[in-house]
């Protein structure tokens, strides 16, 4: 946590209540990145927000809003504070409020709004990108549904709440308690220190409406088989009548691939031949249409994407499994990913930013991020598929305090932790929807229930099944935690030198992996979220000595590579509130180590010539 002196403390309270009088500007007592004064509080995040499935009619609310923050016990208020920057957790320097809230409060949000003419005519859908935590929503005083999780994106059909004409008024209340209770909340406690961050309380996400037939797609599923050249789709649909159809066409820039028409609720198999196999350095993807079609005529269509990629297991020469990619070993190497902004904490200030992060990583020569203990907006995984970026994902934790060891080079078994049947119906209900949300994502190659035994619990029934609910990708059990005969990956935490599970033990049945290691720090000063207590697993004072450093490591990487090791993930990308481990400043604002450095280290763990 950022320790402020008493005349920054009286500096932040001064800003906060120029935000509260309903001048809204960016809270300027911590560092920021440099998008953090491109941000236009009339149109934050305006992009569209669910590019894996696209219609034309929707409209963007993100923006100033009223908020409040009360006594959990009080009704809805009858005053608001003042005005909050959606999508920005009320936490965060963007959001332009920057209080906390925790268990015994309540945060509300007030704003109104003119249903567009796109919208006109159409059932109208109110989506949340995520709020964290529990969630009502009240449309023209009239409550529209309820919500429980922080990372998973919701929607409720509001047409029957709407007025004619005219003004139309959301209010939504939160309640957060943060650490204080056991729903999966990631990395936030109500007091940061060390690797523990700020709360994110609230709407985090682009909230947006969208116009809809009565009869639409809700979701897709789309499985490629690289093996048999074919793309399963599969659409659930609202509304659909006996004698509706599924159009589904891919596309190769405006070459027509395949078609097939099924009836509603059926499943489609294209035939994808002669396949342009999606990479790290052929990031192909293909077009896709899907129509429900009444009378051969379409009532609803969506546009997405998909490519073929596959992702398994297989023996090398030695017997030992490796990660193939598209049925060929490729050594995955990428960054431990927090995902967290200095002035949007869960939240990036724009796009672009979001964006250089990925950009920054390729350019290093990386090409895998492990999306560590977090899930990002739509974007950003489209944005992987695009670049041809490898991503691990992470479930976020909740109910922690597993008792556990982890040894350099050794791996215990440990004891799953007893979770109540609330705490695991929460855990259950969320990691369910993030991997439906997340399925179509081609970058997506590795799903991890767990992380260091942090409420790791069911292990087994847990893995088994993920395995079951997504044969498509990998699972990864349990990354640096309690292990079980399980999953397709055994995984190693090693700070800061790098290791690996036996192979000979471990690597006859399962994929053996590093899943952290690195963690060397340098707190470049005047780019530091706080003034002391700044840490690295082994710290520096220049880049020089560094990379230095840093260079010994892939040394070893090479070694341990011959010897079995699919996977490394060094921590991490960016430093990260009082971590200062990153090949980045939190800020943005310093690269550590030279680009073109890092790329000709991390590049040579690629060649083929480590493998037999």
């Amino acid at each position: 946590m950022k320790r402020l002196s008493l005349s920054l403390s009286l500096l932040f309270f001064a800003l906060a209540g120029n935000a509260q009088q309903g001048n809204w500007h960016l809270i300027k007592d911590r560092i920021v990145t440099p998008w953090a004064e491109k941000v236009d509080p009339k149109a934050p995040l305006p992009e569209y927000p669910r590019p894996q499935m696209v219609r034309g009619s929707w409209q963007n609310l993100n923006g100033l809003w009223d908020y409040a923050i009360v006594q959990k016990a009080n009704a809805q208020p009858a005053k608001y504070d003042g005005k909050i920057l959606v999508p920005f957790a009320v936490e965060s320097a963007l959001s332009g409020v920057g209080k906390t809230v925790g268990k015994d409060s309540m945060l509300w949000y007030k704003t109104s709004f003119k249903v567009s003419k796109a919208l006109k005519g159409k059932d109208v859908l109110l989506h949340f990108g995520a709020v964290d935590w529990r969630t009502e929503v009240f449309v023209n005083g009239k409550s529209v549904g309820k919500h429980e999780g922080g990372f998973d994106p919701f929607s409720f059909n509001i047409t029957g709440a709407l007025k004619g004409s005219g003004n139309q008024q959301i209010i939504v209340s939160v309640w957060d308690p943060t650490d204080d209770g056991p729903q999966p909340r990631g990395k936030q406690v109500k007091k940061p220190e060390g690797i523990w961050y700020t709360p994110v309380t609230g709407i985090w996400q682009t909230v947006w409406l969208e116009g809809v037939a009565k009869t639409h797609i809700e979701s897709t599923r789309q499985t490629p088989d690289i093996d048999n050249k074919t793309l399963t789709v599969s659409a659930a649909i609202a509304g659909a009548q006996p004698a509706d159809k599924i159009r589904v066409t891919a596309y190769d820039g405006k070459t027509r691939v395949d078609e097939k028409i099924v009836d509603a609720g059926g499943t489609a198999v294209l035939n994808i031949n002669s396949p342009k196999l999606w990479s790290p350095e052929h990031p192909f993807l293909y077009d896709l249409q899907i129509a429900v079609l009444r009378n051969n005529k379409p009532v609803d269509e969506v546009k997405s994407y998909f490519a073929m990629r596959k992702i398994s297991l297989g023996p090398d020469a030695n017997g030992i499994q490796r990660m193939l990619l598209n049925n060929k070993f490729v050594f995955q190497y990428g960054p431990l990913d927090q995902g967290w902004w200095p002035d949007g904490l869960y939240t990036p200030p724009t796009y672009e930013a979001m964006a250089y992060d990925i950009d920054q990583l390729k350019a290093m020569g990386f090409n895998m991020i492990r999306k560590h203990i977090k899930v990002e907006p739509a974007r950003y995984y489209t944005y992987c598929d695009q670049k041809g970026m490898l991503l691990w994902q992470d479930m976020p934790s909740g109910d922690l305090g597993n008792g556990w060891e982890n040894r350099p080079g050794v791996i215990d078994r440990g004891t799953d932790k007893a979770r109540t049947p609330k705490s695991e119906g929460y855990y259950r209900k969320e990691w369910n929807i993030i991997m439906d949300a997340l399925y179509n994502y081609p970058c997506i190659v590795v799903w991890t229930p767990f992380n260091e035994a942090w409420g790791q619990f069911k292990t087994v029934e847990i893995t088994e099944w993920t395995m079951k609910k997504d044969p498509s990708r990998l699972v990864n059990s349990a990354s640096g935690g309690n292990f079980y005969t399980t999953g397709h990956i055994v995984d190693l935490h090693n700070y800061p030198h790098p290791a690996m599970p036996d192979p000979e033990l471990f690597g006859k049945t399962r994929a053996v992996v590093l899943g952290e290691f690195g963690g060397l720090g340098w707190p470049v000063e005047g780019h530091n979220w706080q003034a002391n207590k700044n840490w690295g697993y082994q710290t520096f004072k220049n880049g020089e000595d560094l990379l230095k450093r840093y260079i010994t490591f892939t040394d070893r990487l090479q070694e341990l590579i011959k010897l079995g090791l699919s996977a490394a993930v060094y921590t991490q990308t960016t430093d990260v509130e009082g971590e200062v481990n990153g090949f980045l400043t939190y800020d943005r604002k310093v690269i550590k180590m030279p680009v073109e450095s890092l790329n000709r280290e991390n590049t040579k763990l690629y060649n083929p010539s480590l493998v037999n």
